[in-house]
């Protein structure tokens, strides 16, 4: 039993525990992603703002490329990036085409402790099938908002989305402070999951390899380990637009572009750990006219030698 005169010190100790998990939830890095580019100046207007905020945060970009309005690749890149960040970090989301709209602006919490705000128009979509979303929350712009930023309805990047990242980021506000909770289902984007369906493997074209063209898929090393594929099987391959067939060939398995000759294509395993396709000094992409996308999808078979 406690007696009353140990209270001070039992409540200072607290406070100080308390004090050291709120330095733990948020460790003041910011990471932005946007499709604004840098030809202008709001990416640095975002960053003006945060730092006015605290001049303390680690400001940081994973990329401001994303082709204007394309959500998909937004929601792709973040989920490339995010697992490789520490737990407190926060993600700026920005691929907003609605701006101004009824989507709603939130933060997302995710089960490995990171923070991601953005609209909620479909960039958590692959975030929530990977690490996952542990719980969600609305931004209150009555209090989280620049000030004197009312009148502008078309860079809620600045206004409410790096104001509240920041505010989060630096420890000024907690999660809980953001916004009313919402049930951890945030809008997603259809897209082929990777499955096994009898003799075939089927999945997705998330992104393109942009520098070289290869073609990325999300069919993951672990399902192909499964399927029992080996070095040197042969794959007939089928990629659709969702529409119409786009390419129908055989292409050997192999562990990297130097296993068939030049020009030649191969499968292989990328550094994400997914199944790709590639041209031996060559441009799968650009040869075979595939883009990538939500509604790209592919198919597999093991072709009998």
């Amino acid at each position: 039993m406690v007696q009353k005169k140990h209270f001070p010190l039992l409540l200072w100790v607290i406070a100080i525990f308390l004090h050291s998990s709120v330095v733990r939830a948020q460790n003041g890095a910011m990471v932005y992603l946007t499709d604004f580019g840098l030809k202008d100046g709001a990416v640095a207007a975002m960053k003006g703002v945060a730092f006015g905020v605290s001049p303390k945060l680690k400001q940081f970009d994973l990329t401001h490329e994303i082709p204007p309005f394309n959500i998909w690749e937004g929601a792709y890149r973040l989920q490339q990036t995010l697992p490789y960040w520490p737990a407190g970090t926060v993600f700026i989301v920005v691929v907003d085409p609605g701006v101004g709209s009824d989507r709603l602006p939130v933060v997302a919490k995710t089960k490995a402790g990171h923070y991601i705000v953005t609209p909620d128009n479909g960039t958590l979509t692959l975030v929530a099938d990977g690490v996952g979303i542990d719980s969600l929350r609305q931004i209150d712009e009555t209090i989280n908002r620049l000030p004197g930023s009312g009148d502008s309805y078309t860079f809620h990047g600045r206004d409410v989305f790096a104001y509240t990242a920041a505010r989060l980021a630096a420890g000024v506000i907690q999660f809980q402070q953001v916004g009313n909770d919402l049930p951890p289902t945030p809008k997603r984007l259809p897209y082929q999951k990777a499955v096994l369906d009898g003799d075939k493997i089927r999945g997705n074209i998330p992104v393109l390899d942009p520098q070289y063209g290869n073609i990325w898929t999300n069919i993951p090393v672990s399902l192909l380990k499964n399927w029992g594929i080996n070095d040197n099987d042969r794959l007939e391959v089928e990629i659709s637009d969702g529409k119409r067939l786009v390419y129908k060939g055989m292409v050997p398995y192999g562990n990297t572009f130097s296993d068939v000759p030049e020009g030649k294509p191969v499968a292989y395993v990328n550094s994400l750990l997914n199944l790709s396709f590639g041209i031996n000094m060559g441009n799968f992409a650009a040869t075979h006219k595939v883009s990538s996308g939500s509604g790209w999808t592919i198919s597999i078979r093991k072709l009998r030698s």
